[in-house]
């Protein structure tokens, strides 16, 4: 039992708040908070990488910005749609 099935669990438990949320408000409310606090993620890591790791990670860095742009403007159906994908996928990878 390591930290990243904590993780796992804690990120589980954010996309189901998603998908049982009943005001359509709240949902896409909260689908926008989980796209800040990835940027904020993805901006605080970058930050933290030497120039060299900068460039070699540049693709994935630039997919990751990619991804969460495509995210931003969901509505709540789309945003529960989505949300059941990732806890289908973290259930799939669990160990």
């Amino acid at each position: 039992m390591s930290n990243s099935v904590k993780t796992d669990d804690v990120i589980f438990n954010f996309f189901k708040q998603i998908c049982d949320e009943k005001d359509d408000k709240k949902c896409v409310e909260l689908g926008n908070s989980w796209i800040n606090a990835m940027e904020t993620n993805l901006n605080k890591m970058e930050a933290n990488l030497e120039e060299k790791d900068k460039i070699k990670h540049k693709d994935d860095i630039q997919s990751n910005r990619d991804h969460l742009n495509s995210l931003k403007g969901k509505n709540s159906s789309e945003w529960r749609e989505y949300a059941t994908k990732c806890m289908i996928e973290i259930m799939d990878n669990k160990v």
